[in-house]
């Protein structure tokens, strides 16, 4: 294996994972994914990944099209990266590209200095999720396993 998919692989086995988001709208949702984030102690600082996040997405939703958000935000709260992966069914309205509901859900929480494993990340995980086949898959998942199989298949 690269050593891209293995870094890949890294960082989706040390995310967090919501299979059943309860979230309604925007806020809410990516509120649930950072308090995924902080249970799981990965954030220090919730208000200040929280208030990161939220004001990433006021310059520009990253609700993207096909069902897919990508909700990311840069604090010096945090030493490295950390991400939270989430899927909501029914999905939710996220200001999407394509004014779809959002479905498929892959958050980032960066270090303000750190550019690249956020970029590197978020465009691999683009990659991967703009095929149709893996986004049904990603819909039928029951386990984080099953999460990571299919997006590093």
């Amino acid at each position: 294996m690269a050593e891209g998919v293995n870094n890949f692989r890294k960082a989706l086995e040390d995310s967090c994972f919501a299979l059943h988001l309860k979230g309604d709208g925007k806020e809410a949702i990516i509120g649930e994914m950072i308090d995924l984030l902080v249970e799981a102690g990965r954030l220090p600082d919730r208000e200040a990944a929280l208030r990161a996040v939220l004001e990433r997405e006021r310059k520009m939703s990253t609700g993207m099209q096909h069902g897919v958000a990508i909700p990311h935000g840069k604090t010096d709260t945090v030493a490295h990266m950390v991400t939270a992966f989430g899927l909501k069914q029914e999905g939710a309205d996220f200001d999407a590209v394509d004014r779809r509901p959002s479905k498929i859900f892959v958050m980032t929480v960066s270090p303000v200095c750190e550019a690249g494993p956020h970029m590197r990340y978020l465009a691999e995980m683009g990659k991967v999720l703009n095929r149709p086949s893996v986004r049904k898959r990603l819909l039928q998942a029951r386990s984080k396993e099953d999460v990571i199989r299919i997006l590093t298949e």
